[in-house]
């Protein structure tokens, strides 16, 4: 099928944005068109950065329709944020992972929502319905889902332009030394372990704010806002930086073992009530991407890493505190 239209604005945005808001495709789907050369202005393929004049004639020749993936329904418990007909937020559990691939074929969230009925967009990237951001399989806290290509469009943008606020809560081995701290550095997959990603020169762009909330004496409680949404990236930053992420098993380059002499000990029981990465994401701000209401959403440290924090802080009576967080303050700048 050809689609063939003509620009009626003096410029138009570059057109793989340009394309996406005027055939209501996701991004991914216009700049896969143009990198297959299925767009074309006078016979000749456009690139994905160029930008029209009025009156240019573009025609997009689309590809077969692909039979339509099946995703395999699950169950499991959902912890449910917030909702309307366009959205979806839920309060991620660690240990699931977000959409379907290798392993996880039929256990993924995307399986659990297709279960749960849960309408979802076609999403920005093929296997992803609905997926406008993601967390690691171990990282627990709040996610946006769509359930509209509408909402999911807009949803993608005002992340990519930075107006979605994402905080993060983690245990970070050592001690930031300035807080707050602006960390810069390109990140990319590892040279010799593509399961990892690493900072490199050439890599992605990736920024990350942190700010220390609370210092123990082994470990610091960090806020971190993300500015840039890369693979692992507040994982490989703060591991970049000399202060990986406590219970984090594939960045945290000695863990406890960074400790030494007559403190290892303590430091070795911080580690050991550690069930996974101490990484949890505890605010969400965002514009609905229909009403335009400003939405915020908050989601306390997590009850299996109770025991991580009380004994990083050496205080018990953290264990039957219901909203530690708070207690620390973590959640007073978005109020």
């Amino acid at each position: 099928m050809t689609v063939t239209f003509c620009v009626a604005v003096p410029e138009s945005d570059r057109l793989d944005r340009f394309l996406a808001e005027q055939l209501a495709l996701s991004r991914t789907a216009a700049a896969r068109l143009i990198a297959d050369k299925r767009v074309e202005s006078d016979g000749r393929p456009l690139r994905a950065s160029a930008r029209l004049a009025r009156g240019t004639v573009v025609s997009v020749n689309f590809p077969p329709e692909a039979a339509p993936r099946v995703y395999q329904p699950a169950e499991r418990n959902l912890t449910v944020a917030y909702e309307d007909e366009h959205l979806l937020v839920i309060d991620k559990p660690a240990g699931l992972v977000v959409h379907p691939g290798p392993g996880h074929w039929n256990d993924s969230l995307v399986n659990v929502l297709v279960g749960r009925g849960t309408p979802l967009s076609e999403g920005s990237e093929a296997g992803r319905p609905g997926i406008v951001h993601r967390l690691d399989r171990d990282t627990s806290g709040l996610l946006l889902i769509a359930k509209t290509d509408r909402a999911h469009r807009r949803l993608a943008r005002a992340i990519e332009y930075r107006k979605v606020k994402r905080g993060y809560a983690a245990l970070s081995w050592g001690h930031l030394a300035r807080s707050p701290v602006r960390i810069e550095a390109p990140i990319t997959r590892h040279p010799t372990n593509r399961q990892r990603m690493t900072v490199l020169a050439g890599g992605r762009h990736a920024v990350t704010h942190a700010a220390v909330l609370a210092r123990f004496a082994h470990v610091d409680l960090l806020r971190l806002e993300l500015e840039t949404g890369r693979t692992h990236q507040i994982r490989v930053h703060l591991a970049h930086v000399g202060h990986p992420v406590v219970g984090d098993r594939e960045y945290a380059f000695g863990g406890s073992r960074r400790v030494t002499g007559s403190l290892r000990g303590e430091a070795e029981r911080i580690e050991a009530a550690t069930p996974r990465q101490a990484l949890h994401a505890a605010v969400l701000t965002f514009d609905h991407p229909v009403t335009g209401v400003r939405v915020t959403l908050r989601s306390e440290w997590p009850a299996d890493l109770r025991e991580a924090l009380a004994r990083a802080a050496e205080d018990d009576t953290l264990l039957a505190q219901p909203n530690p967080l708070s207690y620390f303050g973590f959640f007073a700048s978005d109020e």
